[in-house]
């Protein structure tokens, strides 16, 4: 009988780095050369740990999970690797990549492993990476100093599976190019806005916001709906509005389409995808006649009181 393993409890940073494409490798390369690119590479990965006090859990095949004592320390390892990375030759001249997600929080610790919701969540972040990406969450962005929070640009809520509210997925900005914008075209150094913004929505007498505070509003036929517009050109649930960090984003999900129209008479008409609003204007669900004034939802974006991250 095994004696039982003895867990503790501690804060850590959990990092997974992924080589993208490894099953092709071995298809086109065969299994020897493979074999031989995927080592060096994970050697190249695992000798970035020891300048940030970096403990490597184990290797998964092609895939890395190490541990840091802080988000400041996995967040330095993390560019170091895909630096690192960029300036590899690997072995006949075969270009690598990986995807790197981390999180940062309380993980349950034995002698040999990590485990806990903290680890799962690391996970999930790496999955949704892509090659030469590194993504990480918002516990991380808020333990990290406020000098390297604008390395950080968010860019998605995700929902992972056993969560029950979305995750603020950051991309991090990694390469040192000019200084000014990187190969995905956004900020290298982009700082958490000073001033935040929010979106009114007025229907019926009735008005809505959609702030850091309340991220989404539903609105379509059915009363469930936080926002119900009678009309029989709407949806039960038809369109959905939500704060993506910066901007406010119209997700089309019904039959007929959702029409808005800009406060410079412009109109667009989106179908079972998404656009960005701005400024002022009206919203149609799914009637490209904006003469039915009952039926339309009114919109206007303003600025509001500046908000800390690390509040």
């Amino acid at each position: 009988m095994s004696p039982q393993r003895t867990l503790g409890s501690e804060q850590r940073a959990v990092l997974f780095a992924d080589i993208c494409g490894s099953t092709a490798l071995y298809d086109s390369l065969g299994d020897d050369l493979a074999r031989r690119l995927i080592s060096q590479c994970l050697t190249l990965l695992c000798a970035e740990l020891p300048a940030q006090q970096g403990v490597l859990i184990k290797t998964l095949g092609d895939e890395v999970m190490c541990t840091f004592p802080s988000a400041e320390q996995a967040l330095a390892a993390a560019c170091a690797m895909q630096r690192g990375m960029e300036k590899a030759q690997f072995e006949g001249g075969h270009p690598l990549m990986v995807r790197i997600g981390f999180h940062f929080g309380e993980v349950l610790c034995d002698a040999h492993d990590v485990h806990g919701d903290t680890v799962n969540v690391a996970a999930r972040v790496a999955a949704i990476t892509r090659a030469t990406q590194i993504m990480t969450t918002l516990a991380v962005a808020k333990n990290l100093p406020m000098e390297k929070r604008a390395s950080l640009r968010q860019v998605m809520r995700a929902e992972f599976k056993g969560k029950q509210e979305r995750l603020d997925i950051f991309q991090v900005v990694w390469e040192q190019d000019d200084g000014e914008s990187t190969r995905i075209g956004i900020p290298a150094f982009r700082k958490f806005p000073l001033q935040l913004e929010e979106l009114t929505l007025t229907h019926a007498g009735k008005t809505l916001h959609v702030n850091q505070a309340a991220r989404s509003v539903m609105m379509g036929r059915d009363k469930v709906c936080e926002l119900a517009v009678s009309s029989d050109f709407a949806s039960r649930q038809h369109v959905r509005i939500e704060l993506r960090f910066d901007k406010f984003v119209l997700i089309d999900q019904s039959t007929n389409g959702t029409y808005v129209r800009s406060e410079h008479g412009e109109v667009s008409y989106v179908l079972r995808e998404e656009i960005q609003l701005k400024g002022r204007g009206t919203i149609s669900l799914g009637n490209p006649d904006f003469a039915y004034l009952n039926e339309l939802v009114e919109y206007a974006i303003h600025a509001t009181k500046s908000q800390n991250l690390a509040e």
